[in-house]
Formats: C-alpha cells, sequence, structure tokens
C-alpha cells in the first residue's frame, strides 16, 4: 500500500512539473509584452509604424495605394490572434513589400507590440 501511495505521488508531481513547464512555454511565446511600456510602444508605432499602418491600425490608404498593397488592419482579429513571436517576425524580418525594422531593440520591439494589441477592435 505504501509503495502505491509513493508511486501515485509521483505521478501526480511529475505531471504537475509538466503542465507548469508547458504553461511557462506557453506564456513566453504568447505574451512578449508582459511587462511592456504601452506608452513607449506607442511612440515607437508614431515613428516607425504610423506612416504605413496609420494612426488607429487601420492601414493609410495613400500608403497602400502608391506600395500597390493592402495594408491589413492591426485591430482584427485576424492580425491580433497572431502570437506575439509572429508579430516580432513580421517587424524584425518584414513581410510581402514590407520591409524589416532593423533598428529597434527587443524591448522597443516588445513596447510596440503591447502598444499594437491595444488597437484590437
Amino acid at each position: 500500500m505504501r509503495r502505491l501511495e509513493i508511486l501515485m505521488f509521483a505521478a501526480i508531481a511529475a505531471t504537475t512539473a509538466l503542465a507548469v513547464t508547458g504553461l511557462a512555454l506557453f506564456t513566453n511565446t504568447q505574451t512578449v509584452q508582459a511587462g511592456a511600456d504601452v506608452q513607449a510602444g506607442k511612440t515607437v508605432y508614431e515613428k516607425k509604424c504610423k506612416i504605413c499602418h496609420g494612426a488607429t491600425g487601420e492601414g493609410n490608404p495613400a500608403m497602400a495605394k502608391v506600395m500597390k498593397v493592402e495594408i491589413k488592419n492591426l485591430g482584427t482579429k485576424e492580425i491580433q490572434d497572431k502570437k506575439d513571436d509572429e508579430w516580432k517576425k513580421v517587424i524584425t524580418e518584414g513581410t510581402g513589400k514590407m520591409k524589416p525594422i532593423k533598428e529597434l531593440s527587443s524591448t522597443e520591439i516588445a513596447n510596440v507590440i503591447a502598444y499594437s494589441r491595444t488597437l484590437k477592435k
């Protein structure tokens, strides 16, 4: 009986450890912006993103016309559902005709992602 209790305790402990580790990994990739500064992110957005994405993230129609692209609304569910790592990749590597924004620090990237999350519709 004692051995069964020890085995059950070990199984529960191992399961709990795996669950906590999995949650930590998920949280880490999901929320780069945890603890990020939304106001600092707004400043970065206004300097680096606003010209194409517009003041409210809905896209700048004039820029879209010049570049002959559709600039997606950053507040839509489609965009807001992307993981922070996906946002970071687009910012640092670019996508389509969007050039990478190389001069941002990882803190600035986290901040601008946090600000962009506030544009959710």
